[in-house]
């Protein structure tokens, strides 16, 4: 069967994701005898079949294609129609959630103009010549986020915080078993949105990214980021790249930066102040390898002494990770299921005080606020009640 498609508009969802008609070919072809071929799905009359294949790819439904209508092409759609290079080739996985939560903010920016809410900028907009040692001691008093001993239990508490300087964060989870994974830590969308993606194993990960995010915010400056943790000294880095690294270490190291400038040279000879260090780790959520970094650009490690301990840390991490492995394959054959639920993303409270005003207001109703909070509807009093009070 064939029905009638309006081909601008899947040729404006390819430039949405900045994909290629021959990228999406063998996407849409996997598991047929023969491939779906270039002519097919750029006929005015395709193969229904064809068509339910390409909305695999994109999830706007049926509808979406068969709609004369011409998809009006905006800068304020995408950061892909803003800005046409990043600092890491993006997979496919990746563009689908940048492209997720671009459409998510408009989405809430819709809701909350039509709610009178503004979300006015508090923070300062800085420039790269500003130091970022300076900007992050500035910064860190303005948010005043309360330390707490758990990686994930400060990492709420800086979204709260950050939530009252109306910066929105939001997290995305990938399972285990996703098939079109998201190479990326984060990004910043202009002019309020920092996405992170949710690190279980390595919270300590996810605080760097957000503060390194809310480095790209602060210099108003649109990014998708992927973060290479095990080399912060990476020279090769740009500058806004650079800064913002720089700014997300001075912000999380706060009182201890004083400390790390004393610390001795790190050798053998005094075990490369490990202990030290992983206080410090301790006391900032600071990685070990982000502290050792600081060193290496302070030249109090050597080159070979600090590839010495990454690689330490490294093996250190596969030793825990073929522990875990074998104990989930263990309880597999014994019938347990080891995974547990999948996690769920930390909600901004701004994310939901702006969905409360709009269900109170009347802008919403019950369906969209557990839609837009992404709850069971038996939720719904609890987040309507008692998180407003």
């Amino acid at each position: 069967m064939k029905v009638e498609q309006n081909i601008e508009r899947l040729k404006y969802l390819l430039a949405l994701l900045k994909m290629s008609v021959e990228e999406l070919l063998p996407l849409i072809s996997e598991g047929l005898a023969k491939s779906i071929t270039k002519e097919q799905i750029l006929s005015p009359n395709i193969e229904l079949g064809h068509l339910k294949r390409i909305d695999k790819i994109f999830n706007k439904g049926i509808h979406y294609y068969l709609d004369p209508k011409s998809p009006n092409i905006s800068n304020d759609a995408s950061i892909f129609f803003r800005k046409t290079k990043f600092d890491v080739e993006l997979s496919l996985g990746a563009r689908k959630i940048v492209n997720h939560f671009e459409e998510f903010k408009i989405s809430l920016s819709a809701i909350a103009e039509l709610s009178d809410i503004k979300f006015e900028r508090i923070l300062p907009i800085v420039n790269l010549n500003s130091s970022p040692e300076n900007v992050a001691t500035e910064i860190r008093k303005l948010i005043n986020a309360q330390f707490k001993d758990k990686p994930k239990d400060f990492l709420t508490e800086l979204i709260k915080k950050f939530a009252e300087k109306n910066i929105l964060v939001f997290e995305f989870v990938e399972t285990w078993n996703k098939k079109e994974k998201a190479n990326i830590d984060g990004f910043f969308l202009k002019p309020n949105v920092i996405v992170l993606k949710r690190q279980q194993i390595s919270f300590k990960r996810e605080i760097f990214t957000l503060a390194h995010e809310l480095g790209h915010y602060l210099l108003d400056d649109e990014e998708i980021d992927q973060i290479d943790y095990q080399n912060l000294a990476n020279h090769k880095l740009s500058k806004i790249e650079n800064w913002c690294n720089e700014f997300a270490f001075y912000f999380l190291s706060g009182e201890f930066q004083k400390i790390i400038d004393s610390i001795d040279n790190s050798t053998a000879q005094n075990d490369y102040n490990i202990d030290l260090i992983q206080s410090i780790s301790e006391k900032t959520h600071l990685s070990r390898i982000a502290i050792f970094t600081k060193l290496l650009l302070q030249n109090k490690i050597s080159p070979a002494n600090y590839k010495k301990v990454k690689e330490g840390f490294e093996e250190d991490f596969r030793i825990k990770s073929e522990e875990l492995k074998k104990q989930r394959e263990l309880d597999k054959q014994n019938g347990i299921n080891s995974r547990g639920a999948t996690p769920i993303p930390i909600k901004s409270p701004l994310l939901v005080s702006t969905i409360q005003t709009a269900f109170f207001e009347g802008v919403i109703n019950e369906y969209e606020f557990c839609k837009k909070l992404n709850i069971k509807p038996d939720k719904i009093d609890s987040f309507l009640y008692e998180s407003s009070n």
